[in-house]
């Protein structure tokens, strides 16, 4: 099994196309390794030159005398594919290349990337690219890189750790790292991944003991079952992981017909993934910079109630706006204790946000008071602190220190993060007694809101998804919504009674009451629109009710298969849902609950899991949704039963993870989730295409 020691801890490098100019790309990270002191041997492979940076070089890897762990190949791309049998012949744990033109370029250039991944697969050489930028290791002068951040500023070590797809973005990102005082002990970028991916790279990182935090960054993801085992070993080691997911794309929404598979789309699957498995997903760099900066005293609370504590009261008011927006809880102090602490501080309005004003400085000892009284009564999972320009001066820096420690001692748990301004030298005291500190309050809530969830998602663990039993396969052919809904029926799904009626004689004695008629055709999915639908229809209209369906069937697509009208019951009352899953092109089974009927297209408020998934995650996708009130029993209405609801979405995920290979979706909608028990009225099975 590949270990970081193996890619970044070389004792000897050879570099492959080596250059006498430091700034070319040959040349650069061998004045790297040579001016930033790595201790490993380092065997520059030029065939026209003697000598290189003042060292000796060889004509082709294979010349090198003894072992070679690491190849850096920057050569062009026709003679990428030979060196790299040479590296791997030699016994290379890892080929880094730099060349381009390969599958980002042409055809040729793909079969020698495919090549690549064969040489791989074949010999256990790890491949790193092409088109990579490279990597480094800050501890132990690793710097196989040609990027020119690296001598700009040289990267401090540190607890945090990158993993990027793109390279060019990488570098910006450790720059701005090593800018902002975070040390990143080791960086990978992954180039056309033809070998080792950004998936692979986090778990890697995660197994990592000098690891503490790790940012990420991607465009897309090849194994999706891969990165769903990176992100529960990090969740595992709690090690945060704090990634950019770019490339918002439809294109999973326009892959099929279905309701579900429109919703769906590859974005909404990536966001829901991430966030089952605990990852925290950021849109800008600012917003990683900032959650990685607050997570160095590595505390994740476990809840999401928040003190604050703040010397203005416009101040307070703006904390709990964003506080509110990021769905964190501030819940009032006990009246008791707002009542104390106006013994101690008249003028204080100790509600929460506690409102202490500036004199508070006036009297450090009240700080722990004040302080403890919050963490204390207030049960609070973290606190907030407003102090402006204040605890910038450096004459009371110190003392609100010193509160501030002797406050939060024995309370490891509680993180408490800072709204301050000052010169670096200061804020770089409050950072080494523990308190990360934020010029705007509204980044230090955002900061909050995302350990919040990371701390959340740690004390959770990983989940052991339900078993998935063998399933008869589907039925052979187009289904149609009588085969479907059998299907679905025979997995354990609530499915309304109904009949398939022929004729219009058959209908007419199928409709004993008020009853919903449907069109069945496996060429008509969404029956609505072709006028396939009549709700509400009594005994004396069934007969002209079947005859309009079949005549807008026909008028609709006259070569659509027509097996008849399906007549069941109306069952009206409770909440419309909408029940349906996918197979994902990367991660595979996916489940979707979320408003049904008319609400669906409109709202789009759903909820997605990988499956298969057991009923308690199933309750936790109904809890997400923006409509959950209506299933709690909004505007005086019964609430829904929503375990036998959930237990529904379970069972349904189940069934996508059996016929992973055979289906394409599977849609419920719309499902009646009643007071007693749930029932889906339609349903629709698309298989793959053979």
């Amino acid at each position: 099994m590949t270990t970081l020691q193996d890619l970044l801890c070389p004792t000897s490098v050879a570099v492959v196309g080596a250059s006498d100019d430091p700034l070319r790309i040959g040349g650069r990270p061998l004045n790297y390794f040579k001016s930033f002191g790595f201790e490993g041997d380092i065997y520059p492979v030029n065939p026209k030159r003697e000598e290189v940076q003042g060292l000796k070089a060889y004509q082709t890897v294979t010349d090198i005398p003894g072992q070679v762990d690491f190849v850096l190949v920057a050569v062009p791309a026709p003679f990428v594919v030979q060196v790299t049998k040479e590296a791997a012949a030699k016994g290379a744990k890892t080929v880094l290349i730099f060349s381009s033109g390969f599958a980002e370029e042409s055809e040729a250039g793909a079969a020698m990337q495919v090549e690549l991944s064969q040489i791989a697969a074949e010999t256990g050489v790890r491949i790193l690219g092409p088109n990579c930028l490279g990597m480094f290791n800050s501890e132990h002068n690793f710097y196989a890189t040609f990027t020119g951040t690296v001598a700009m500023k040289r990267p401090t070590p540190g607890g945090l750790a990158i993993a990027s797809q793109s390279g060019a973005y990488g570098s910006h990102i450790a720059h701005v790292c090593n800018l902002r005082g975070l040390g990143v002990r080791y960086w990978i970028t992954s180039g056309n991944e033809c070998d080792l991916h950004t998936a692979e790279a986090i778990g890697l990182l995660a197994r990592s003991n000098d690891v503490h935090s790790i940012m990420a960054y991607a465009e897309s993801i090849k194994d999706g079952d891969a990165l769903i085992k990176s992100l529960e070993d990090a969740r595992s080691e709690r090690k945060p992981v704090i990634m950019m997911k770019v490339g918002r794309s439809e294109i999973g929404a326009l892959a099929a017909s279905s309701h579900t598979a429109s919703l769906a789309g590859e974005d909404e699957v990536y966001d829901a993934i991430l966030k089952q498995y605990g990852c925290y997903r950021v849109n800008s760099t600012e917003e990683a910079l900032d959650i990685a900066y607050a997570a160095r005293p590595r505390i994740y609370p476990t809840g999401k109630k928040l003190g604050v504590v703040t010397i203005s009261g416009g101040a307070g008011v703006l904390i709990a706006d964003a506080a509110e927006d990021m769905g964190i809880e501030m819940a009032p102090m006990p009246e008791t204790a707002q009542a104390e602490l106006k013994k101690l501080v008249p003028y204080a309005a100790p509600r929460n946000p506690v409102d202490v004003t500036a004199q508070f400085f006036n009297d450090m000892s009240l700080v722990p008071k004040f302080l403890s009284k919050m963490l204390d009564e207030g049960g609070y999972d973290a606190l907030i602190g407003f102090w402006t320009t204040v605890a910038g001066n450096p004459n009371l820096a110190d003392k609100l220190i010193n509160g501030l420690t002797e406050t939060m001692e024995g309370r490891d748990e509680k993180l408490f993060l800072h709204s301050l301004v000052a010169g670096q030298d200061v804020v770089d005291r409050y950072e080494a007694a523990g308190f990360p500190s934020f010029e705007d309050p509204t980044r230090a809530v955002n900061a909050m809101a995302a350990l919040m969830f990371i701390g959340e998602a740690f004390a959770k663990g990983n989940t052991t998804p339900p078993a998935v039993p063998d399933m008869p396969a589907l039925p052979n052919g187009v289904l149609n919504e009588v085969e479907a809904k059998a299907t679905l029926s025979a997995a354990g799904l609530p499915m309304v009674e109904d009949k398939l009626c022929a004729t219009a004689e058959e209908t007419a004695a199928a409709v004993t009451g008020k009853s919903a008629l449907k069109i069945v055709s496996p060429d008509i999915q969404h029956k609505t629109e072709a006028g396939g639908v009549a709700l509400g229809v009594m005994p004396d209209g069934a007969i002209a009710a079947f005859e309009r369906l079949i005549a807008n069937a026909k008028a609709y697509n006259a070569a659509s298969q027509i097996d008849g009208v399906m007549v069941s019951p109306m069952i009206e009352g409770g909440v419309e849902m909408i029940l349906g899953a996918r197979i994902d092109p990367v991660f595979g089974p996916v489940v979707l609950a979320g408003l049904g009927g008319v609400f669906t297209e409109v709202l789009k408020d759903v909820s997605f899991r990988a499956a298969p998934i057991d009923p308690d995650t199933a309750m936790e996708m109904l809890e997400e949704l923006k409509g959950v009130a209506l299933l709690k029993g909004a505007r005086g209405e019964p609430p829904a039963d929503m375990a036998s609801l959930a237990e529904a979405i379970s069972n349904l995920s189940i069934f996508a993870a059996a016929h992973a290979d055979a289906l394409d979706s599977v849609e419920m909608n719309p499902v009646r989730a009643l007071p007693d028990g749930c029932v889906a009225l339609d349903a629709l099975i698309v298989k793959k295409e053979s």
